[in-house]
């Protein structure tokens, strides 16, 4: 069960008698389940996406097994799995970073002892024979209390609560440093896997006053400027910044802000900025800030909210809130820790973001289930279907959506529109309008998915959809009445496109002679919603871009189950292409069709043809279908397929087109097209966990994937026929 972000905090929402208030740590979410076995328990920790990390926390393990025979029944257990301070106090998610992905005992072990954690328990879902999801929050926490009354220790706790009055905690999170708290009804069930309103969340946000010493460039659409670059004095600096001896600088970098400024501001702040330019970096440690960026003198004041204070005392999560001329440059030190009450947000039913977890939560051992307890599920830890190509996924930096908050404002405004029902007219962050209607209409009735659903969507990975259709003619396939309708195909922008959707006219031959065609263009936001406004769900880019359209960027492989081929099979097809164009040198990037298929693409070199990407992909296609004839194939005539996965190379033909990375699709489950790592594909991955209702919760995780694409070096073309000749 997971909980709903609440974007307020005042005195009177810390005292409900109807609630109960839990600290937040910023943690790792932890399933834990223990079985009574001789001569020791059998413990098992799962993440919140069902990956089992017991090997990984070994302390805790340990722990929970030493404390097991206490109980002498199974149990499964709810909490946050944290790193400890020095203090031995729950601290910052970052100290958790050099722990949730190594393997091998000597360097777990090592880490352990570097960074030690602990297990903080704030749920029972199973106590012995029974299974108490079913009953009242306060019903299940005494419980839990009554279990581990005596049988915790540094590694295993019992979290802290409060019925009725959070205010103490609060303000102990604030002197601490925690992330914020947790409300939970005091009458909640545990809905497993679910984001419920009846656990909510509230941030402690924080405000700052900081002096600009530079900023960085601007990127893409954005005017005058990146972000601007922040510091605070060393020291608490008294007189003038003159007498502050400029040799020493004295001046912390902090971070950088780029979010909360309107056009008009940033044309404002850049105006000062231009002014009061300056060679020199203000910041002593320069090596922490961006490359390439501009340096001022340290004069001008920015008011700034955020989460938190690193360890590495850098900003979490900045937004601009404006200028500061009543506070002197030289006075600005790190301040005390403050609350930031935000703007009431009218309650709400769960975001489509928020109403699922990345997979079921947990899979309760055989031993432990009994007739009367419902399936409570998590996937396996995924095990590989061919051990030799297991690959363990590296730890790299993860990039999350970025934070925006004009595209905050515009989510917020379609989802008052929905929730009162009513047509509208949405203010874009372009400053442009667009008429909308019908939001509440049910697109995908199996999980009830509106169409409000698909443009708020749309509108959170923009910043990665948006570079995948830059300049690229689009097909629209609309779906007026949802995904169960009748859907049609629209090659030609309509006539009443608004001035700002970016429409370009083509040449075309047709069996009519020569024709112009108006066309669709990607790229921005506004013709992204425009589209999805006409019920349009999948976004369907050319190979090509406007000003070259005869040469394909890439190329693409379609694996196209047949009646009878499961998923298992396609991903089986899908390693086997890997295992040619690999050996070609050819580099590729998989991804979920959003259906039941997967798409394989190939970036290809400045000037190749269609034909040549086609070419390329037919040679890979007939490989793979020749070294295994029973379970994959080329053949075009449907009926003589068979249960084979079609690898489909003739997609790379101008004009034709695929649902590209992070598109929606009208899948009955409302899919994904997802971008995988390769080593996902020896996963027990299934196309429902990539989902409208869930994806989005990947993306935080794993970042875009889809970017190395766009980065890649295409292959020399004159190497792979080479190579083709020597096999």
């Amino acid at each position: 069960m997971l909980a709903v972000a609440r974007d307020f905090v005042s005195e009177a929402d810390l005292v409900d008698d109807t609630v109960i208030f839990e600290p937040k740590y910023d943690g790792i979410r932890a399933i834990v389940t223990i079985e009574v076995a001789a001569p020791a328990p059998r413990v098992a920790i799962y993440s919140r996406n069902g990956n089992e990390k017991t090997a990984q926390f070994p302390e805790i393990a340990r722990e929970l097994r030493q404390l097991g025979p206490r109980f002498e029944k199974p149990l499964i257990l709810d909490g946050e799995i944290v790193a400890l301070d020095e203090r031995g106090e729950p601290g910052g998610f970052e100290r958790l970073q050099g722990r949730m992905h190594i393997t091998g005992t000597r360097a777990i072990d090592a880490r352990v002892r570097e960074q030690p954690a602990a297990l903080v328990l704030f749920d029972l879902l199973r106590d012995g024979g029974d299974d108490v999801r079913g009953l009242q929050l306060t019903t299940r926490r005494a419980r839990l209390d009554r279990l581990f009354a005596t049988a915790t220790s540094s590694s295993v706790r019992l979290g802290s609560y409060a019925a009725g009055d959070g205010r103490r905690l609060y303000h102990e999170a604030l002197q601490r440093g925690l992330e914020g708290l947790l409300v939970k009804r005091a009458d909640s069930r545990y809905e497993s896997g679910r984001r419920s309103t009846a656990w909510r969340k509230i941030k402690i946000l924080r405000q700052q006053e900081l002096v600009i010493g530079g900023w960085t460039d601007a990127r893409g659409s954005r005017l005058h400027f990146g972000a601007l670059l922040l510091g605070v004095w060393a020291t608490d600096r008294r007189g003038s910044r003159e007498a502050a001896a400029p040799t020493g600088q004295p001046l912390l970098f902090v971070g950088a802000v780029g979010g909360g400024f309107s056009d008009a501001e940033l044309g404002r702040v850049h105006e000062l900025l231009t002014v009061r330019t300056t060679r020199r970096c203000p910041f002593v440690n320069e090596d922490e800030t961006p490359p390439r960026s501009h340096w001022v003198e340290p004069e001008l004041v920015a008011q700034v909210r955020f989460t938190e204070w690193t360890d590495e005392r850098k900003l979490r999560q900045p937004i601009y809130l404006g200028l500061r001329d009543d506070t002197a440059p030289h006075e600005v030190v790190i301040e005390p820790v403050t609350s930031v009450p935000a703007t009431r947000a009218k309650r709400r039913a769960p975001e489509v973001g928020d109403a699922q977890s990345v997979s079921p939560l947990i899979r309760i051992p055989t031993s432990q289930r009994s007739s009367a307890l419902p399936d409570v599920k998590v996937r396996p830890t995924p095990t590989s279907r061919r051990g030799s190509r297991r690959t363990a996924t590296k730890d790299k930096t993860r990039r999350a959506l970025p934070i925006d908050p004009a595209r905050d404002a515009l989510i917020s405004q379609l989802r008052a529109l929905e929730d009162t029902r009513r047509d509208g007219t949405l203010v874009l962050p372009s400053g442009h309008t667009l008429d909308v209607t019908n939001l509440s209409k049910v697109f995908w009735p199996q999980d009830h998915l509106t169409k409000g659903d698909l443009l708020r969507y749309y509108v959170r990975v923009s910043p990665w959809l948006l570079p995948v259709l830059e300049d690229r003619p689009l097909v629209m396939k609309r779906f007026p009445n949802g995904v169960n309708g009748k859907a049609f195909y629209q090659q030609r922008a309509p006539d009443e496109a608004p001035g700002r959707v970016h429409v370009e006219v083509f040449e075309e031959r047709t069996d009519k002679g020569l024709e112009r065609t108006p066309r669709l263009i990607g790229g921005s936001l506004d013709t992204l919603l425009y589209m999805t406004q006409l019920a349009a769900i999948s976004q369907d880019p050319w190979f090509s871009r406007v000003a070259s359209r005869e040469v394909a960027d890439f190329a693409a492989l379609d694996l196209d189950p047949m009646p009878g081929a499961s998923f298992g099979l396609v991903l089986d097809v899908a390693r086997w292409v890997h295992d040619e164009i690999a050996r070609l040198g050819v580099p590729a990037v998989p991804k979920t069709s959003g259906s039941r298929g997967l798409h394989i693409y190939v970036p290809l070199p400045p000037g190749t043809s269609y034909q040549t990407g086609q070419l390329l992909c037919q040679i890979v296609a007939t490989l793979v279908a020749t070294k295994h004839p029973k379970h994959a194939t080329v053949e075009r005539q449907v009926s003589a397929r068979g249960s084979t996965v079609y690898i489909d190379y003739l997609q790379n033909i101008l004009g034709k087109t695929l649902a590209c990375a992070y598109s929606a699709r009208a899948s009955a489950f409302a899919g994904i097209s997802t971008p995988l790592r390769w080593e996902e594909l020896d996963e027990a991955i299934a196309p429902e966990d990539f989902t409208l209702t869930n994806v989005e919760t990947r993306f935080e995780q794993v970042g875009d994937l889809w970017a190395p694409l766009r980065a890649a070096t295409p292959p020399d073309m004159h190497a792979v026929l080479e190579r083709l000749q020597q096999s």
